[in-house]
């Protein structure tokens, strides 16, 4: 029985110490983080309780001029005694520049404590040496704003995520009244914000002292070309409340509003080429984790219906800056224009969902066609290299129809019922009279219009072979083809913005992707090589004047622009109109 009281005793004498070992408070404090050469500087150790063994840093940099002095202070709040204790120096910079005052130790309870370390600024000489510091440069020490970068070596297209954070010390505070001087621009990116839904303050640790912070704006970046790429800052307006060293009637602290601008700075990624090795010779910049398929709503069916097969990519990547692989059918078939649609949410991680092109087929006769397997190549992040993912062989049985080269007549009588005659006993009367009419004497045969119907077929096999040879010859040119499918696409774009009037980020999202595609078509680039200089020279070579090739780069960074800044129906109208005007004087020149 004593056994267990002393085991108990012992257990609870344990608790105790680790929680109060817990309470135990050693820190380092500056009367300020900048000074003039010709200034002194009072550092304070403060502990929360008596502690041996105090080892100063070295403080180099600087000449001690006074100290250590001790202080010691107790008293009771409430019943609760506190205990603080101060050793105190006073020190003279010796050059200007960044000068880190190093850790301090001391020994309390038997554990060793040590600070954080210090940097300060040094200067050069001012005109009021250890004035008491204005609310600037309070201010100055205790608002920051930071950009996080999740990476930066990124590969070309890789998502990297840029979150703007404000950190405010708890010695000042900020009102409500902030608003963006400079709005970060993302040149050579492709770019989505990410929606923040109310101002939520946390704490935190900031070089070592308790901040607040703030999340102001989340981005996703995907860099659309290689090497240095820069991120222009985000730039504050803030209006910072700052201690006025007066109290009013009452013994609280009077604050003073200071208006202060605040940059989070420019950040610099370096961003790296795709590699050349293993790069299949039909990749179309696709980066990320995907799956191919390619499906039809039936495998079955009779000539002159209709089927769809449908080709779609989905996973996580930059969903919407590759292409889909082309279906490719037998000539039997006929194919229409696919309908593109896109089911892609954006997230700190980056893009996820799907893309598809669905293709209505109509087969003309009877029997079996197969759609052969197309590829689809990504390159993954994870392992670093290029996959490749190829469809299966899709048969479609076209079950009842004419055959081809055959008269539709005859196959459509094979399956038909055969009619019956059927005798009545009745007779039918017979005409005993008939109203001759008198017919043309003229004779058919060797007239004009005989000679006229039998040499037009002759006639019509030169042209009929003309017409063949610039059909195989438009069929063979493969970036033809692509160009125009690029034009038709830009034009649907357009049509689609136009719909989406009145949604700023659905209708600038459409606006961008119809001058993307129509660079494809003209310009013969891919979006991994958009840029604005690269346009801009292309287009001047091609003799645009230089007017319309401004108005052109200015749609695109309204593009851009539009997603961070509030938009009018006004506005939206315009930009729709400048850009068809635009692209109609741009083919005019190019002509």
């Amino acid at each position: 029985m004593n056994l267990t009281k002393s085991i108990s005793l012992l257990f609870l004498i344990l608790i105790t110490s680790i929680a109060t070992s817990q309470d135990v408070k050693f820190e380092a404090k500056v009367s300020k983080k900048k000074l003039g050469v010709n200034e002194r500087l009072r550092i304070d150790f403060e502990m929360n309780k008596d502690g041996d063994n105090f080892v100063p840093p070295s403080f180099d940099g600087f000449t001690v001029v006074g100290g250590p002095n001790t202080s010691l202070m107790n008293s009771y709040v409430n019943g609760k005694k506190t205990y603080q204790k101060t050793y105190s120096y006073f020190l003279a910079p010796n050059k200007k520049g960044k000068l880190t005052i190093k850790q301090a130790k001391i020994e309390i309870e038997g554990e060793i404590y040590k600070t954080f370390p210090i940097t300060v600024t040094v200067t050069n000489a001012v005109d009021r040496p250890n004035a008491p510091p204005g609310a600037a440069d309070i201010a100055d020490d205790n608002i920051h704003l930071i950009a996080e970068v999740s990476k930066t070596n990124p590969y070309l297209n890789e998502p990297v995520t840029v979150v703007y954070k404000l950190y405010v010390s708890r010695e000042v505070g900020i009102d409500g009244n902030w608003r963006e001087k400079q709005t970060p621009r993302y040149n050579d990116f492709w770019s989505q914000n990410i929606e923040i839904k109310g101002l939520n303050v946390q704490k935190t640790k900031y070089k070592g002292e308790d901040y607040r912070y703030v999340v102001l704006r989340k981005t996703v970046l995907y860099p659309q070309k290689s090497g240095k790429l820069k991120i222009e800052p985000l730039v504050l307006d803030v209006n910072v409340e700052v201690p006025s060293g007066r109290t009013d009637i009452f013994g609280r602290q009077l604050m003073t509003k200071v208006p202060k601008t605040v940059t989070a700075g420019s950040r610099t990624l370096n961003v790296k080429p795709l590699p050349e090795q293993g790069k299949p010779a039909d990749y179309k910049g696709a980066v990320g984790n995907f799956s191919f398929s390619v499906t039809t709503s039936k495998t079955q069916l009779d000539a002159t219906e209709s089927l769809q097969a449908t080709v779609e990519v989905s996973g996580k990547g930059n969903m919407n800056l590759f292409e889909l692989p082309e279906l490719t059918t037998p000539s039997s078939l006929e194919v229409y224009e696919p309908e593109h649609k896109e089911n892609i949410r954006t997230t700190l991680s980056g893009m996820q969902g799907r893309v598809s092109d669905t293709y209505t087929i109509v087969p003309q006769y009877r029997g079996k066609y197969p759609l052969p397997p197309i590829s689809f190549s990504y390159f993954d992040l994870a392992t670093e290299t290029y996959k490749r993912i190829t469809s299966d062989e899709i048969i479609i049985d076209v079950l009842k129809g004419p055959t081809a080269g055959s008269n539709s007549t005859t196959n459509d009588t094979v399956d038909s019922p055969k009619q019956t005659v059927t005798t009545s006993g009745s007779f039918a009367f017979i005409k005993t009279t008939s109203n001759w009419v008198t017919i043309s004497e003229e004779k058919f045969f060797k007239s004009n219009l005989f000679w006229a119907l039998l040499l037009i077929p002759f006639l019509c096999i030169p042209i009929a072979i003309i017409l063949r040879k610039k059909q195989d010859a438009r069929n063979a040119d493969v970036k033809g083809m692509k160009r125009r499918k690029a034009d038709k696409l830009a034009k649907k774009y357009l049509s689609e913005a136009k719909k989406n009037l009145g949604q700023k980020e659905t209708f600038y999202e459409s606006l961008e992707r119809a001058l993307h595609n129509y660079l494809k078509a003209k310009l013969h680039i891919e979006t991994s090589d958009f840029n604005k200089e690269k346009i801009q020279g292309l287009l001047i070579d091609l003799k645009v004047e230089s007017a319309i090739v401004s108005d052109f780069i200015s749609i695109l960074e309204s593009c851009e622009l539009a997603r961070y800044t509030p938009i009018t129906q006004v506005t939206m109208e315009n930009d729709y109109e400048k850009a068809a005007k635009t692209i109609s004087s741009i083919d005019k020149q190019m002509r």
